[in-house]
């Protein structure tokens, strides 16, 4: 459970201070910082942002270091951002810590486990892969530290590979020493990410599901020497690595009455779409609960204007199963039964 939170330089935020209880409200307009404090409570349990992938970009304006605080009913969590101007190293970075000692990302991740609910999962099912992807390693990420480290060996090696791969494509010759050593690493980390996901996906379809029933068909891009010797002339032609864990894909498919299965990206309305994202986030609290014994916290970044009150009402009955931080425009969007409850944590534009 996240108990408090204080911000140094963080986006719209100079320096302020929140406190958290086991259900809290934040409800402010568009634009008032909501989104930012959900942003802080993420980088705290993970390590990076939802949002980006440049640090920088969490700073606030002109400031050359930020620090987000978090203290846990076990922890002290800290994240000290810079925009590469501090420091010798000349380059932009995150430093980590768990009661003032520094850690590496993939040991600071996994304090403090939460699963994020925000209006852009809702489009998991309908958009690109890219995002069913993010969807996969946001969830194995918290829980599996082989998986984050097999993660972050396999994006270096790739780029590494693909790098030798366009060299290839400019000069017409492949440096096969070269790409022996990056074959190696690629094949063996993105084994290990491919085994995982499925692992997961095996665990949703093999689960109850009282929301919205659905099986999951895992399209994953198996990675071996004789697929990547299979692509080896596309791959100099392309200049990219064509096989692997990047490339991979999952879709989901509901049953007709006929018992036959239709994939809800092209046959799903708009609301079976979402009962099934809906039915996937709380398969992932779950899961969170199934692997490592405790029950993550549930942050919610203002989805109930996206949502119809059926839906809301799912949302809901998961709070008080665990913390639960959630943010709205609208305070009538909550029950007047449940607010008496509730923290509440209210911004004035």
């Amino acid at each position: 459970m996240l108990n408090s939170i204080s911000l140094q330089n963080f986006r719209s935020y100079k320096k302020t201070e929140f406190s958290f209880e086991d259900s809290t409200l934040i409800i402010g307009p568009n634009t008032s910082g909501k989104s930012n404090l959900i942003e802080a409570i993420y980088l705290l349990s993970t390590g990076k942002s939802f949002r980006t992938d440049k640090d920088a970009q969490m700073l606030s304006f002109q400031e050359e270091v930020g620090r987000v605080k978090g203290k846990t009913e076990e922890d002290e969590l800290e994240v000290v951002l810079t925009n590469g101007m501090v420091g010798d190293s000349g380059s932009q970075y995150k430093k980590f810590l768990v009661n003032g000692v520094a850690k590496r990302r993939v040991d600071f991740a996994g304090h403090f486990l939460s699963v994020l609910f925000s209006p852009q999962d809702l489009e998991i099912i309908v958009d690109s892969p890219s995002l069913r992807r993010n969807f996969l390693d946001e969830i194995l990420d918290q829980v599996d530290r082989d998986y984050r480290v097999a993660s972050i060996a396999y994006v270096k090696a790739l780029r590494q590979r693909n790098a030798l791969l366009e060299l290839a494509r400019e000069t017409g010759t492949r440096n096969e020493k070269q790409l022996e050593y990056w074959d190696n690493l690629v094949i063996e980390n993105g084994s290990f990410i491919t085994a995982k996901r499925e692992e997961f996906i095996n665990f949703l379809n093999a689960s109850t599901k009282d929301i919205f029933d659905f099986v999951v068909e895992y399209d994953k891009s198996v990675i071996s020497k004789q697929r990547l010797l299979q692509y080896k002339a596309e791959e100099v032609a392309a200049g990219i690595t064509l096989v692997g864990p990047h490339r991979d894909d999952f879709s989901i498919h509901m049953f007709g009455a006929d018992k036959t299965i239709h994939d809800v990206k092209f046959y799903g309305s708009r609301g079976q779409q979402r009962l099934a994202i809906l039915q996937l986030k709380s398969l992932e609290l779950l899961y969170v609960e199934k692997i490592l014994g405790k029950r993550p916290a549930l942050i919610l970044d203002d989805i109930f204007s996206e949502l119809d009150e059926n839906h809301i009402v799912m949302i809901l009955e998961e709070i008080g199963k665990q913390q639960t931080i959630m943010t709205t425009t609208h305070r009538e969007f909550i029950p007047a039964k449940l607010l008496k409850s509730m923290k509440i944590i209210s911004f004035v534009k």
